[in-house]
This record gives C-alpha cells, structure tokens and sequence, in this order.
C-alpha cells in the first residue's frame, strides 16, 4: 500500500487520465520515464527513487496481462537480469530484426481446450490387469 503523499505526488506528476488508468490496470500509481517500446506496443517504464525490485514496470497493449506478451530482450530487463534496455543495449542493436521470432504475439494456452496434450499411438508393452470373477455354483 502506498502513501497518501506519495499517491497524490504520483497524481500531480502523471494528471488524472493515466492516474486512473494506472488504478484501474496495476492497483497502484506509478511516476516513471518511459523507457522504449516493444514490437507488440507494451510501454516500459523505470522509476530509480521507488522501492528496490519495484522500480521497472510494464504497461500491457492488451489487459489481460500475460508475462508471454513481453518479447524476451524486455523480459529479462523487467526482471533484472541485465541493467540495459534493449533499446541501448548494443549488442540487441546488432541483432535487429529477429527473422525466427513470431510477428505477433502467442498466447499461452495452458488450462484451455487449445492445450498441447500428449498421446501415444504405439501399442502398450504391458497389459493392465483385469480382474476374472468366476460365477458361484
């Protein structure tokens, strides 16, 4: 739970559209700088004066907010494991245009009827046992 301060100063910086739009989507307000864009239209931001590990955030194109639409490059910014942006980061520079990746995004279809479910067409090596019950005289 934030401050009252610090909800309001949140107010004054970011105006009342995006300060509504923050409690709607993420429950709390958030002041940054907008670090860059995916190809997908997710907004990056960074705040260095929040709380440690709460100091990077995303805000989702689609609300529905499935860590599988960030693109991999921004997944590892958002969760720490490299300190540059994918846009300042030469080396991601370098590699441009990723012609392997997909163009739009994948849902994650995990519990629904679209789940990848395995199955065996090879005939079983061993018969399950089924029990005889011979009939009573």
């Amino acid at each position: 739970m934030s401050s009252i301060s610090r909800t309001l100063g949140n107010l004054r910086k970011i105006g009342l559209k995006e300060y509504w739009h923050q409690l709607n989507y993420i429950g709390d307000t958030k002041a940054g700088v907008l670090v860059g864009t995916d190809r997908f239209g997710n907004k990056f931001y960074e705040n260095n004066d929040e709380l440690p590990l709460r100091t990077r955030w995303v805000d989702y194109v689609k609300h529905d907010f499935d860590p599988g639409q960030i693109e991999p490059l921004w997944h590892a910014w958002i969760s720490y494991a490299v300190d540059v942006p994918p846009t300042k980061d030469p080396l991601t520079q370098a590699i441009g245009n990723r012609p392997w990746a997909p163009k739009e995004h994948v849902p994650n279809r995990t519990f629904t009827r679209a789940a990848f479910k395995t199955y065996n067409t090879t005939k079983p090596k061993i018969q399950t046992w089924q029990p005889f019950a011979a009939p009573r005289p």
